[in-house]
């Protein structure tokens, strides 16, 4: 599967933005699939669980009120844009949506399709698996993942000007 190049280099930022040692803001994260003024999209190497994304605010904020109204606004746009294009491409059971950052105060959405036969369905991805992965159906669903991801860049670019 190939890595969809981001639409835009990363902007500047002040140093007062990123704060050194902080895994979000000194790396991708992942492979980048979108990179706009405020956000990134990655796709998360999660094994089991090949829908796996995540949104990455920019700048270094630990909570979602560090933002000001319109950047609140801008980043659940984003998920929500996310969450729209998994649900059309894939239609999984369900979308997970967590902003945790307990391991990495820095502000990310994980934005995760759920589907009934993945190993830790109906539990959290966190949790302990239910039952064993299913290869061919993770294999199926990344299959899907370079079409979806194509999607996601263009709705991004219409509404985020990345």
């Amino acid at each position: 599967m190939s890595a969809i190049v981001p639409t835009s280099p990363p902007r500047p930022s002040s140093s007062a933005s990123r704060r050194a040692g902080c895994p979000l803001c000194e790396a991708a994260g992942g492979r980048p699939v979108f990179e706009g003024p405020d956000f990134r999209v990655i796709h998360a190497d999660e094994a089991g669980f090949p829908a796996f994304y995540r949104v990455v605010w920019s700048d270094h904020v630990a909570e979602f009120s560090d933002l000001d109204a319109e950047s609140r606004i801008r980043c659940m746009e984003a998920v929500a844009t996310v969450e729209r294009v998994l649900r059309e491409h894939l239609a999984p059971a369900k979308i997970n949506l967590a902003a945790l950052g307990n391991m990495v105060p820095h502000l990310h959405w994980h934005v995760i399709a759920r589907f009934e036969d993945d190993s830790h369905f109906p539990a959290p991805v966190w949790a302990e698996a239910r039952r064993p992965r299913d290869a061919a159906r993770e294999a199926a669903v990344a299959a899907l993942l370079p079409a979806l991801e194509r999607t996601l860049v263009e709705h991004l670019r219409l509404t985020h000007h990345g």
